[in-house]
Formats: structure tokens, sequence, C-alpha cells
């Protein structure tokens, strides 16, 4: 399966010619549609006559779909719904029978009306609706299948769109590199003075020697605690694996959730570096990091 956006849109008619005797000068007219969510929400627009069709729909969109926010609309439609239609005579008989064996038992049950027949036989003609569910399961999957290619078309743009700042936050990475020696080597330095400051207030020969010893352990404990090489090493780590897993062929599932995650650590490092910066240089680093990084978050929470 190919990277696929979770944001799409089909639509198809279809009209049942009067030779079809299930359901002669029928149209169906079906769309669906789908945007980004954190898992598979299905829902349906039917006719009341249809509705024994939804779980064969939802089957069909959990075969081809595994997340986002999905309705399906159908409408139904049929030549002679702007006039009367003339009940049959065949059940013009069966309603007289029906109405006579009722009558036998309930003498005082009124006379159907005019507007009851019609009803009556509107019904009739209303439940035979349920023989063009092959037809609407064929509809169903032409437009399923043209959204999803939607969607591949879509992931695809996608997937070039964040390679692109995944290079870009690359190129900041490696800006940011030959600037951590000089940053640790500012932190020590400064350390280092603000302790000479303190000793100058105080006698500094009456102090023991351990004392100075563990001035220089703290110093480069400091140093240490502001290196921000580990965390510039994870970043381009995961841009590493966002770059594999984007370039892919077939997808695993759940490729959305996996770059979700994946973008997730790169704003925890970007904010890491950008606290533990003590240059300008690498603050203004950080800073573009995390604006590409949110870039990126918003574009990957419309993928499957």
């Amino acid at each position: 399966m190919s990277l696929q956006s979770m944001t799409g849109y089909a639509s198809a008619q279809s009209h049942i010619d009067s030779e079809t005797p299930v359901a002669p000068g029928v149209r169906l007219g079906l769309e669906i549609r789908s945007v980004n969510s954190r898992y598979l929400d299905v829902s349906f627009r039917l006719p009341e006559e249809l509705r024994q069709l939804e779980p064969g729909l939802r089957e069909l969109i959990n075969k081809h779909i595994k997340r986002g926010k999905v309705e399906l609309r159908l409408n139904l439609e049929s030549d002679n719904d702007n006039s009367v239609g003339t009940p049959d005579t065949a059940h013009l008989k069966n309603l007289v029978n029906v109405q006579n064996h009722v009558r036998m038992w309930l003498p005082d049950a009124p006379l159907l009306s005019v507007s009851e027949v019609i009803r009556l036989a509107s019904q009739a003609h209303a439940t035979s609706a349920t023989d063009i569910a092959p037809h609407v399961m064929h509809l169903a999957s032409e437009v399923v299948t043209q959204m999803c290619e939607a969607r591949q078309r879509e992931g695809m743009k996608l997937a070039d769109d964040l390679l692109n700042r995944v290079a870009q936050l690359h190129v900041l990475a490696k800006q940011a590199l030959p600037l951590v020696p000089q940053a640790v080597a500012v932190q020590k330095q400064k350390f280092l003075e603000r302790w000479r400051e303190a000793m100058a207030l105080v006698d500094a020969q009456a102090l023991p020697e351990s004392v100075h010893e563990r001035a220089l352990a703290e110093a480069a404990s400091f140093a240490i605690r502001s290196d921000v090489a580990e965390e510039i090493t994870r970043l381009t780590t995961h841009l590493d694996e966002i770059a594999r897993l984007l370039k892919q062929k077939k997808q695993p599932e759940g490729v959305g959730k996996r770059l979700d995650f994946l973008i997730q650590e790169l704003h925890r490092e970007a904010n890491t570096l950008g606290s533990k910066s003590s240059a300008i240089e690498l603050t203004r680093i950080s800073l573009d990091m995390k604006v590409l990084i949110e870039q990126m978050r918003e574009q990957v929470q419309n993928l499957e």
C-alpha cells in the first residue's frame, strides 16, 4: 500500500434503465469524502429503504481505508418521483382481500381511503428498492477506489514536501554541529569566571586544594550538561528514519502514526537544543528547526 493522505473526495452517478425489472428508471448518486482523524470514523447518509446496506458498505470502506473521518452519502431518485404512481391491479385485489378478511372479524373497522391505498402501494413499491443493492455496492466500490487514488496522489505530494523539509533540517543540523565545541568552551569559561569572582570575595589561600579540584570538576560537568551533540545526533537519526519511511514503496500499516511519533521526538530534541544553547547562533538554529518541525507536524497529521 502506498502512502495516502486522509483527505479525499469522490462521487459518481448511475442510472438503472427502464429495462431493469427490479427498479426501472432509478438514478443513484453516491459521494464519499474523508478528512483527517486519529482513528477510522465512518458515517452514512442513506435513504431509509437502503439502510440494510450499511454493514456491506462499512465492510467495503474498512477494507480500503484504515484512518480518517469518512462520510458516505447516497441519493436515490426515481423518474416517477414527481408523479403519483398507479397501483397495479394485483396489488389492489390483494388490498381488497385483506380488508375483507379484517372486516369479517372486525365489522366496525373503517374502509381504506384512497390516500391510504396509494400510501400502501407506494410502500410496497419502495420495498422492492432493496433489489438494487448490487448496483449500489458496485457504484460504491468504484467511488471508494477513486477516493483512494485521490488520497494516494495527495499522499505523494505530502511525502515530497516532508522530504524537502527533512533536507532543510539536515542542513541546520550540519550548521549546528561545528558550534557545539565552541558553546561548551564558552560555558566552561563562564563558570570559571564566576568561580574566580567568588574566590575574590573570600580568602582563597585558606581553602583546601580539594575545593579547587571540585570547582574544576563542576566546570567540566556544567560543560557536559551544555553539550548538545547528543541531541543533534538523535535528531539526525530521527530524520533518517522519517526519510526511510517516506521513500518506501510499500508502506506498513499505521505509517502516519509512526511518523507522528517521530515528529514528536524531533520537537523534543529541538526544544532541548534551544534550552541548552548558550550561543545566539545555536538558538537561531533551534528556532528555525522548530518552525520546520511544526510545519511537518501539520502535514503528517494528514497522512493515514
